[in-house]
């Protein structure tokens, strides 16, 4: 049965439909990046207070910046903006729930000034993001907004035709600004540490090359919380819509699958209202700080230590490296040993449980969590959720083997050849420079751990980690990942 309007109420009565009248339901919140994860996260949290009756006035616009967001407007559009949220776990039956919290999505490219205007209206109170850890236009090595960028300059020299983020929110902030119109919060759903200040230096630093007065008043007027956001979303394949049709009978042209688990905290810290997410399960907090770096360091840490590994194996999912006892225990031991001791207390959370449960829901087989889509965007993860865990031991003088071989595994990887001789494409836009970067065997850890937009200055500098990744990575070369493993947990 196609998913749309017309058919939700001859769906099975074990699918969860909307319960309230989306027709009635105003769309406070505008987000950009409309993808799998905000569809099974933001999307799903207001979709559980719209069937409260508690939300009404904050319904969800969707907006696409790129050409590539058209092929999810296009299938949402085509049924009624509709779409199944499928859970899927190991013990418990799937989840499968319509959600209708999403009313419209809009492309920038057919209408940037529709666009300006949706967001300068008075009923627009929050703009949030998915935009990608590298959508935010700063530079990974020193936090600080890179202006030079040509899509920024053009969008100072056209501000009222812009193609970023951040030249929308200026412009749209201008002209609430000269109405007497309350600003909206810009709210970063993106998975990267202090992800309401980042996205506030962004758009501070957009806003001052355009004008210092409205730079001074949104950093005075603007609210950006930060928050953390967790709840692992595969990319929807073939066999996920098959499996949908064929148990539930919904034909969906992009379902949206995730694991049963789902957090959020988040700072409230909002200039125009919010929702009552608190009422759904959302943990608000005056300092998101210790949860996200427990998150970034624990899970997101975890999955590239485990990711590049298992994939040079010959694994292609999650589950499967959690599987092969020897990768299992090397997270655990990257964990307990590595990432563990440099985190603060945070509040209500036992630290043992909660590594104990990320090993749990990595190895969760029933969502076929690729491998490939987190090997994706090395260049622009490994800052954001390894880094800080590796400067924090260099600070501190600890054993850096371990983080090494993550480090040292990311850079064989990028080779393209698995140790099943199979070849895969390394997914990531600066994959020519990575792959350069290592080309010569002479050079390499110089030349890799040069590039400076990666790894900054202090990293290639430690000579204990040059050493501690050059015998990685030597190891990986002659002995293979299974014995360079072995080495590495008896040492």
């Amino acid at each position: 049965m196609k998913l749309n309007e017309g058919n939700l109420a001859l769906l099975p009565a074990k699918v969860t439909v909307p319960s309230y009248n989306r027709h009635a339901i105003l769309p406070g919140i505008i987000h950009v990046g409309v993808g799998g994860f905000h569809r099974a996260h933001q999307a799903a949290y207001t979709e559980a207070l719209l069937n409260q009756g508690k939300a009404s006035e904050w319904g969800i616009c969707g907006v696409g910046l790129r050409p590539d967001d058209r092929a999810m407007q296009q299938v949402l559009q085509s049924q009624d903006f509709l779409y199944t949220l499928y859970e899927l776990g190991e013990e418990e039956d799937a989840g499968v729930q319509v959600i209708g919290a999403i009313g419209d999505f809009m492309m920038a490219e057919d209408d940037s000034e529709a666009l300006i205007e949706k967001l300068a209206s008075p009923h627009t109170r929050i703009v949030s993001l998915t935009i990608t850890e590298g959508g935010y236009c700063t530079d990974d090595s020193t936090g600080e907004f890179n202006a030079g960028l040509p899509q920024i300059q053009h969008d100072l020299a056209h501000p009222q035709a812009p193609t970023t983020i951040f030249g929308y929110l200026a412009e749209a902030l201008v002209r609430r600004q000269a109405a007497g119109v309350a600003p909206f919060t810009v709210m970063s759903c993106d998975n990267l540490p202090h992800n309401g200040d980042v996205a506030r230096k962004a758009l501070l630093g957009f806003a001052a090359l355009r004008d210092m007065a409205l730079h001074d008043w949104i950093a005075a007027n603007v609210s950006f919380p930060n928050a953390m956001v967790d709840r692992i979303t595969p990319m929807t394949s073939d066999e996920h819509r098959k499996q949908l049709s064929a148990e539930q009978g919904i034909e969906d042209s992009w379902p949206v699958v995730c694991e049963p688990f789902l957090q959020w905290v988040l700072e409230d810290k909002f200039c125009n209202g919010r929702p009552e997410w608190e009422a759904v399960g959302v943990q608000f907090t005056d300092d998101v700080t210790p949860y996200e770096e427990m998150k970034i360091g624990l899970l997101n840490g975890s999955h590239l230590a485990m990711t590049y590994l298992g994939f040079l194996l010959g694994y292609r999912f999650a589950h499967e490296t959690m599987e092969d006892p020897l990768l299992k225990r090397y997270v655990r031991s990257f964990m307990d040993q590595d990432v563990t001791p440099l985190l603060a207390d945070v509040p209500g959370i036992d630290l043992d449980l909660y590594k104990t449960t990320l090993l749990e829901r990595f190895s969760n087989r029933a969502i076929g969590d690729q491998l490939s889509r987190i090997c994706s965007d090395g260049s622009s993860k490994f800052p954001k959720f390894v880094l800080p865990t590796l400067l924090g031991l260099i600070e501190s003088g600890q054993s850096l083997e371990r983080v090494a071989l993550i480090i040292a595994s990311w850079a064989h990887y990028l080779r393209g050849i698995d140790e099943c001789n199979e070849t895969f494409v390394v997914s990531d836009p600066r994959a020519d420079l990575l792959q350069q970067a290592i080309q010569d065997p002479e050079t390499l850890t110089s030349e890799f751990l040069g590039l400076y937009d990666v790894f900054g200055s202090v990293i290639p500098d430690s000579a204990a980690f040059r050493e501690a990744f050059s015998l990685q990575l030597s190891r990986l070369q002659q002995y293979g990942v299974r014995a360079t493993l072995e080495l590495t947990l008896e040492g």
